[in-house]
């Protein structure tokens, strides 16, 4: 298990990110910007990663996973280092870029390299103690990193990541080396135009409220590139994406199911602390604790999902998980003022218990049905479309947000029913999939 924690410590660098969102107000001090301006920070990040993730879960499959790790970790160890040092604003959005990359490289074949690891009967149970080291990171972004920004500076939610990728990367030299897959020519085109569609999509969920001519040229621009993205990959020797897996139901469906299950997750992180931030006496570390509830579910439900899935059919366990996940957000719905701490802890860890059911199940269900020689697209696929979710969820759920606070309900009001909203939309997944007919046996 040596080996899956060196691959755990490479990832939670990652999730880690989660602390940056604390060192906002003092990045805009530090460089006198607009509070406008902040956005950048996360766009410049989640774009590059996201737009890469698939190419290089592509490359991973015919270079090996081990190497794409340790070109990861090193780059992002660098770019953690520029963006601590960054003279200027510019620089730390380069430096940003940087650790997008490191962040795409490491995430496309994290998954493959830990389950490539160990032999295949045991890769739920891989897959779940990998998924539990990356709900251990994102626990710890907002809690551990809100005492080094206080005592340090912005800069430390860089700096103190820096020696845990570098570690990281040295450590990863010592993984069994693993050997090339089939000499194949990669789609060069295919990933520039799958970059380029992913990228405009992001930009256009950015600038969804208010909308203007940006807007619909984003649109644009991200339909024909995803159009031109399919023909390519339908022409390709060698495809980035085999589109043959989605024209099974049960697999396009679990690919949609993991992006709106993100979109109602990210409610808490979006729209949590402003309600916390209100409650009398709370003081911030306090709050950051609360926060890490809904991780911490994740760290305790992934372990279990991983045993449990080899034993119950996958579909069933995301099934359990989407509907713990609509209960502690309808639980969240329910504080009101003054708040009920109790009920919004045991919301909190029953909404992140189910998200971390479903993701295990998720996993598992894609690299079932895509062949090991793929895993790494497989791995990249998942990580891709939560990332997609989380970035709808912020768009959405806080045009959501707003509207029903100008029609004047009050903030209470409003934060209860966007909450509803999101719970709604587990429960949706839920219908869909009783609809479909999803067997187990289809996945």
């Amino acid at each position: 298990m040596a080996a899956l924690l060196i691959v755990g410590l490479g990832t939670s660098v990652v999730p880690l990110d989660s602390a940056v969102n604390i060192g906002f107000p003092a990045i805009v001090a530090h460089f006198a910007l607009p509070i406008p301006m902040i956005q950048w920070i996360v766009i410049a990040y989640v774009l590059t990663q996201t737009a890469l993730m698939l190419t290089f879960g592509r490359a991973g499959d015919m270079l090996g996973y081990r190497r794409i790790f340790l070109i990861g970790t090193g780059v992002i160890a660098v770019a953690f280092v520029a963006c601590a040092l960054a003279p200027s604003y510019a620089a730390l959005l380069a430096a940003r870029f940087l650790q997008g990359i490191g962040a795409g490289l490491i995430l496309s074949c994290g998954p493959a390299l830990a389950t490539s690891l160990f032999p295949e009967a045991m890769r739920t149970r891989i897959l779940g103690t990998y998924m539990m080291m990356f709900g251990i990171g994102f626990a710890l972004g907002p809690t551990v990193f809100g005492v080094l920004v206080d005592r340090f500076g912005w800069s430390a939610v860089f700096s103190f990541r820096a020696p845990l990728a570098f570690v990281a990367f040295l450590l990863a030299w010592t993984l069994p080396r693993q050997p090339r897959g089939e000499r194949e020519r990669f789609d060069t085109a295919g990933g520039v135009l799958l970059a380029a569609g992913l990228s405009f999509l992001l930009l256009t969920l950015n600038r969804l409220w208010p909308p203007g001519l940006l807007t619909v040229l984003f649109a644009v621009l991200a339909a024909a590139s995803f159009v031109l993205f399919h023909r390519q990959e339908r022409r390709a020797p060698q495809p980035i994406i085999d589109f043959a897996f989605f024209g099974r139901a049960g697999f396009t469906l679990v690919n949609v199911m993991n992006v709106v299950i993100n979109v109602a997750a990210f409610a808490i992180m979006l729209l949590a602390p402003f309600y916390l931030s209100r409650i009398p006496g709370l003081s911030l570390p306090q709050a950051g604790l609360l926060l890490g509830l809904s991780p911490l579910g994740i760290v305790l439900a992934a372990p279990v999902a991983g045993r449990v899935t080899g034993r119950i059919p996958p579909r069933v366990v995301a099934l359990v998980g989407c509907a713990l996940s609509a209960a502690g957000l309808c639980g969240i719905s329910l504080a009101g003022a003054p708040a009920g701490i109790p009920l919004l802890a045991g919301s909190m860890l029953v909404q992140g218990f189910g998200l971390g059911l479903f993701q295990v199940a998720y996993f598992d269900i894609v690299t079932a049905v895509i062949p090991a020689r793929n895993r790494g697209v497989a791995g990249a696929l998942g990580m891709a479309t939560r990332t997609i979710g989380t970035v709808t969820g912020a768009t959405v759920l806080m045009l959501v947000f707003q509207s029903l606070q100008a029609a004047g309900i009050g903030f209470t009001a409003a934060f209860q029913a966007t909450f509803r909203i999101a719970a709604a939309l587990p429960v949706a997944l839920i219908l869909a999939d009783l609809a479909r007919g999803w067997r187990a046996g289809e996945n």
